[in-house]
């Protein structure tokens, strides 16, 4: 069956034309033999060869324990400890073997090992191109060079490019790392594995996965593209490309990067990310880079120019887990919004440190401080400190502004939603008075030494003075623009980020809109108008009698500061 598949091979001439002549290779030349029977089988000459066989053709040696050489055909079929040797760099031992003079293919069947000077090859067959010296399998492969193994279903080896193409359940063991896919390039001079399609490398620093691109399993460098991935107890790291360096444990994702901590559910996305696993660190920029905290129901997202996250190194667990980003912060998380220059998350303590101008909107409350705090519990705002220079804004339903002003502030929450203020050293307040949510009945100014406001849904209720309170009440008609602002105002609605401005191009989780459904085309024949119908006589009602407002006054607590939490 050899010799009538090789034939069918062969290239079939067009109709009409005579077949071109058979390229025909040198004459293989039977070396020794301790036997040697000749005779016609079925009208083919054949000589049969017994012990110690040896053939020759240019620089390939064939050796075996007995052979059938076909004469016409240039053809020698080897059995038992069959050998093939070409210019004294490659072998090819195996059972039987089929030897084509003509085409100088060697055809190789059982227990088949293939060496060179670089690599072996182990395969139940294969088929060898002594031109090409291109050899390939069908039937499982297992090659072993000094650094590495490698096994799979089919194979195929250029010896001139010394390039194996695996292919069907591809499996790379390096001394360091274990790689599985479905097609792989392997070069055994420089060590470098390329691969396409669904790919994961395990090593003992984390894992890899990758679409395309490629290994080097000496230097442990990963030239990653298509949905690239890096895995570690701790991270999961991705981007379009990615390169990783295992042995410096340093590793640059470009394009659709994302950072996910396993631990407390914090992702980060930008354009570009940068890891030292060995550090601890990984930093991330370009395309204004997002951070999204999801704390039960709460989700908190950040952007800014540049994100860096850090965690503890390999075999530490003191080094705190913190989260920095600068400059332009923008936060956005249920109903509060904030803005500042540069930011700090300590993620173990869940406080968020605001640095350089940093503005806080909760509702229609509007807070400003040197520099703030944002402390959380059990994933909600639990606490807020407010710095130096603090001051407090809110808008009332009149669109009136009640300011409060100090040294320092603390704003304490519930479910979310702002609930008191206290305000510690040179308190200073304006608030406004009014008759069911409808008039303005007049302003409260208040001078003291600490104060306190108390907010029902998140709305300013009542001032409470605490110490040495200076109270005066201003009815409207008297009130003048410089009453109506402290020192330092400063209403900065058009700054407060929105949830698109903060999420960007880098999350875009919003649920996608349902297409409208097609409307019916209308009747062309128009309705009867109804009859119009008399409109019934208005009745005129007397305006009830507005009772006169009373003049509020400032609620005075005991002279004592309040309790720090």
């Amino acid at each position: 069956m050899l010799p009538l598949l090789g034939q069918a091979q062969r290239p079939t001439p067009a109709p009409g034309q005579p077949a071109p002549a058979a390229a025909k290779g040198a004459p293989i030349k039977l070396l020794t033999t301790e036997k040697l029977l000749g005779g016609d089988f079925n009208g083919v000459k054949i000589r049969k060869l017994l012990g110690n066989v040896s053939f020759q053709q240019d620089d390939t040696f064939l050796y075996c324990d007995s052979a059938y050489q076909y004469l016409e055909r240039n053809e020698v079929e080897a059995f038992s400890n069959v050998r093939v040797l070409q210019s004294d760099t490659m072998t090819i031992t195996g059972d039987r073997g089929f030897y084509d003079g003509d085409k100088r293919t060697a055809r190789m069947t059982g227990n088949v090992v293939m060496r060179d000077t670089r690599m072996t090859l182990t395969t139940p067959s294969l088929v060898y191109d002594l031109n090409r010296k291109t050899a390939s399998y069908t039937e499982t492969g297992h090659l072993t060079d000094p650094q590495n193994t490698l096994d799979s279903q089919q194979g195929f080896y250029d010896t001139n490019s010394k390039v194996f193409v695996f292919t069907n359940n591809v499996h790379l063991v390096t001394p360091d790392s274990e790689l599985n896919n479905d097609l792989l390039r392997y070069n055994t001079v420089s060590k470098i594995a390329y691969f396409d399609g669904p790919t994961r490398i395990k090593g003992k620093s984390g894992n890899l996965y990758a679409e395309g691109g490629n290994y080097n399993t000496i230097t442990r460098v990963s030239n990653f593209k298509q949905n690239a991935k890096i895995d570690t107890p701790n991270y999961l790291l991705g981007g379009d490309e990615l390169v990783y360096d295992e042995v410096k444990q340093y590793g640059v994702a470009r394009g659709h990067v994302s950072l996910i901590s396993k631990k407390d559910n914090l992702t980060l996305r930008g354009d570009v990310g940068r890891y030292w696993r060995g550090l601890g660190r990984t930093k991330l920029y370009g395309g204004r880079p997002v951070v999204r905290n999801i704390s039960e129901k709460d989700t908190l997202y950040m952007a800014a120019d540049t994100l860096i996250s850090v965690e503890a190194r390999p075999g530490q667990t003191t080094t705190r887990t913190v989260l920095y980003a600068y400059p332009k912060v923008q936060i956005f998380r249920g109903n509060l919004q904030g803005i500042c220059d540069s930011l700090t998350y300590d993620r173990q303590d869940s406080i968020i440190y605001l640095n350089r101008d940093p503005v806080l909107w909760q509702a229609k409350n509007q807070l400003t401080a040197d520099s703030m705090q944002i402390r959380s519990k059990r994933g909600r705002v639990d606490e807020m400190r407010l710095y130096a220079n603090a001051f407090a804004v809110s808008q009332d339903t009149l669109l009136n502004f009640n300011q409060t002003k100090g040294r320092n502030m603390m704003a304490y929450f519930r479910d979310n939603k702002m609930r008191r203020v206290d305000v510690l050293g040179n308190a200073e307040s304006i608030f406004y008075a009014l008759d069911n949510d409808t008039a303005t009945t007049g302003m409260n100014r208040v001078l003291s030494a600490n104060m306190r406001l108390l907010f029902v849904e998140s709305k300013l209720n009542k001032i409470s003075v605490l110490t040495n309170p200076e109270a005066k009440f201003i009815p409207p008609h008297e009130l003048k623009p410089d009453d109506e602002r402290l020192k330092g105002y400063n209403w900065r609605a058009k700054e407060r980020p929105t949830r698109r401005q903060v999420l960007g191009k880098q999350f875009d989780d919003r649920p996608k809109k349902r297409p409208a459904p097609k409307r019916k085309a209308k009747s062309t024949v128009k309705p009867k108008a109804p009859a119009k119908k008399k409109a019934p006589a208005k009745r005129v009602v007397a305006p009830k009698p507005v009772a006169q407002p009373t003049k509020p006054a400032a609620t005075v607590l005991p002279a004592k500061p309040p309790a720090r939490r």
